[in-house]
């Protein structure tokens, strides 16, 4: 793919950026809306919480197979058929009438999602092989991943107030069907020879069973308890299923994901990076909404507009600055850094008080998160995949975006938990509502800024540099894949 000339590299880029962002916004989007859909749609407060899970159970279990999908049978073939599904199952959900409709289609969604995810990050390692370039492309791939999270709740936040919560969802339409139209023009088709070319039905089954089963019991936890034989059951169902994915992949010739690939630091490292990160970053999307909203009396309009700046920070970090750091000093130095100024952005919002002030108490923290995000991401990523061989591009890709997407819902039902806990002892105290709610989410994000700070120092003392930091003054570029 390298073949192709330097402007029909940057516009595919911009293509699968815009599949991806469709991808993203939706894991967001829909937080700032659900209020209205309750109310339309009939959901009680316990069921409108499958309006999100279905789509992260979905979107948590195929990303694997979606990426060994991608590896087997082509990225652009299975890029097109998870946007086609995607745009498919959104236009369904934007025309639900009743809650089986839009949980379902939510659930098909995430499939298409996971598709996506797992095969648009390999098209774009194997577009662009040079450091220089490469840094660059991810700086740009990079925002689209971190910033589209907060970028869905401005968006839920301006459609939900000016049109209404079906546009949510009907807005990636037209998005998807012009995002086909210009990959048949601009993505190349031509395929990365892979190592194996028999699909492991064994594994594929057992991983993606196991994956949806933990992803259910960590979505549920806070509604049927962590310690009740329902959910210990299906965690234990998910790590005996686990054990087995594990047996077989040291034991079959043609392994979904070979384990082999979790002896190479880099691969190691940043996915445990990539789940604490994760789980840190879904602290700001939704609990800094929820604070707004139902602490300060935000519209969702005005909820969305708090964001605007830390992803105007985030946009201009991640395309520009922030690949010329990693040229500069590597991978470790701008992880650490964006991830502790993260960490300071949470720690700002977990003293945020009941009666607080946007420019004093949400603003520094917004910036904080917004430069911190910008700054990190681009590293994480470059991290994950520098060790991998093209044939192996979707492989490490799926798991990537597995990691996150574990750790993102894993974190957020656990930040959620604490902060529930802690509001209901507060009530019990004799604490006003707003000081309850205030209180639970001052502990979700101390524990949030802790998973930063864990991931920064994980991140800034055991990555290697990989092949960007060749303006460094540090040598030779290490691009050669290294065992932990």
């Amino acid at each position: 793919m390298t073949d192709m000339s330097s402007r029909a590299r940057w516009l595919a880029l911009l293509v699968l950026c815009l599949g991806d962002l469709m991808i993203v916004l939706d894991v967001t989007i829909v937080g700032v809306a659900l209020p209205s859909i309750r109310e339309d749609l009939g959901f009680s407060e316990e069921s409108l919480a499958w309006v999100v899970n279905a789509y992260l159970i979905t979107f948590g279990g195929f990303l694997l197979l979606g990426g060994r999908f991608g590896d087997l049978f082509g990225h652009r073939r299975l890029f097109l058929l998870g946007i086609g599904l995607f745009t498919l199952a959104s236009a369904a959900c934007g025309f639900a009438t009743s809650q089986e409709m839009l949980v379902g289609a939510r659930a098909v969604q995430g499939i298409g999602g996971a598709v996506v995810s797992a095969v648009a990050l390999s098209l774009m390692m194997t577009l662009f092989t040079e450091p220089a370039e490469r840094a660059k492309a991810m700086g740009v791939f990079g925002f689209v991943a971190s910033g589209g999270g907060s970028i869905g709740v401005l968006l839920g936040g301006v459609l939900t107030d000016v049109l209404d919560w079906h546009w949510i969802f009907l807005v990636n339409v037209p998005v998807g069907i012009v995002v086909v139209v210009l990959s048949f023009v601009l993505i190349p088709a031509a395929r990365v020879k892979t190592a194996a070319q028999n699909l492991d039905v064994a594994g594929a089954v057992t991983v993606t069973a196991a994956l949806m089963l933990a992803v259910y019991a960590i979505v549920n936890g806070n509604e049927v308890g962590w310690v009740t034989g329902r959910t210990l059951g299906l965690l234990a169902g998910a790590g005996a299923l686990m054990v087995a994915f594990l047996v077989i992949e040291s034991r079959v010739e043609s392994p979904l994901v070979p384990l082999r690939l979790f002896r190479l630091r880099n691969i190691a490292v940043s996915n445990v990076v990539g789940v604490l990160w994760a789980g840190s970053m879904f602290a700001w999307f939704f609990l800094s909404a929820l604070y707004l909203q139902l602490v300060l009396g935000y519209s969702p309009l005005e909820v969305g507009l708090a964001f605007l700046p830390g992803n105007i920070i985030m946009g201009i970090l991640s395309i520009g600055l922030s690949a010329k750091l990693v040229l500069r000093f590597g991978i470790r130095l701008p992880l650490a850094t964006g991830l502790g100024l993260a960490a300071l952005g949470l720690l700002l919002f977990a003293r945020a008080p009941v009666d607080g002030n946007f420019v004093v108490d949400v603003l520094p923290a917004m910036i904080l998160l917004g430069l911190g995000a910008g700054m990190a991401f681009n590293p994480v990523l470059l991290a994950a995949m520098s060790d991998v061989e093209p044939t192996e591009a979707g492989l490490a890709s799926g798991v990537v975006n597995t990691s996150f997407m574990m750790g993102g819902a894993l974190g957020l039902a656990v930040l959620a938990s604490l902060a529930a806990a802690r509001t209901d002892t507060l009530l019990a105290s004799g604490e006003s509502q707003a000081e309850a709610l205030t209180g639970g989410y001052h502990v979700a994000f101390f524990v949030g800024a802790l998973f930063a700070i864990a991931a920064a120092t994980l991140g800034g003392l055991l990555l290697r540099q990989g092949a960007y930091a060749v303006e460094h003054g540090g040598g030779e570029p290490d691009v050669a894949p290294e065992a932990a």
